[in-house]
């Protein structure tokens, strides 16, 4: 049955206000995009309104109304940046086996990515520097982040210990933390230094750690 002209009227601002806020999450996501390729170069700080117009050819007064404040800005920086680390990182290593397969997984999908981030930068590292010693929401977003995949990969640890692969005496937080420290390492090494060979120290190291924590597998 052909609409009534009443229905096609009433239709057609519902369709104008999709078609809006369609384009204006587009227009938000394309900031983003750019605002993170700022950050990942010169950090969160760094970032400026002003800057952004210029590269999304916009005004000021635009690129402001998508985020009311800067802070905002830098917290959905912080948040495409953590999507798109469990998309490169965590979501493919779970095809991995439970166990020293995934962990081993996740720290090859940390590594690559690390690699990549020798010539760009980390954000989860500068924005360390940058919010240590601050209190917000900014600093509150970035730790939770952190946090989540700190979380992510304690998991992966304790299922390791629960197939017999690590000893059961072995320390989630202990573990963690050596694993990470090879990561900063291998930024400040790689990065800052440029010392040869860094990448393949940092992946020795991570060999020698499970070495030292391993045990003799149990799960199938």
């Amino acid at each position: 049955m052909p609409e009534s002209s009443s229905s096609s009227k009433t239709d057609r601002p519902a369709r104008g206000a999709s078609r809006a806020l369609q384009k204006g999450q587009q227009t938000k996501a394309a900031i983003v995009e750019a605002a993170l390729g700022q950050a990942t170069h010169i950090g969160l700080e760094g970032l400026s309104i002003g800057a952004l117009a210029e590269v999304m050819g916009m005004s000021k007064s635009g690129v402001f109304a998508h985020f009311g404040s800067r802070e905002e800005l830098q917290i959905s920086v912080i948040r495409e940046y953590h999507a798109r680390f469990e998309q490169e990182v965590f979501y493919p290593a779970m095809q991995a086996q439970r166990g020293i397969a995934r962990l081993r997984a996740l720290f090859a999908n940390w590594m690559k990515r690390t690699s990549i981030e020798i010539d760009s930068g980390c954000i989860y590292i500068s924005g360390a520097v940058e919010f240590d010693d601050r209190t917000g929401p900014v600093r509150d977003a970035l730790a939770q982040s952190v946090l989540t995949w700190q979380a992510a990969m304690k998991r992966a640890i304790r299922q390791c210990k629960e197939c017999g692969e690590l000893q059961p005496d072995v320390s989630e937080d202990q573990m963690l933390f050596e694993i990470h420290g090879l990561i900063l390492a291998l930024h400040y090494e790689a990065r800052f230094l440029h010392t040869p060979g860094s990448i393949e120290r940092a992946r020795a190291g991570f060999d020698s750690i499970l070495a030292r924590y391993g045990s003799r597998p149990a799960c199938g």
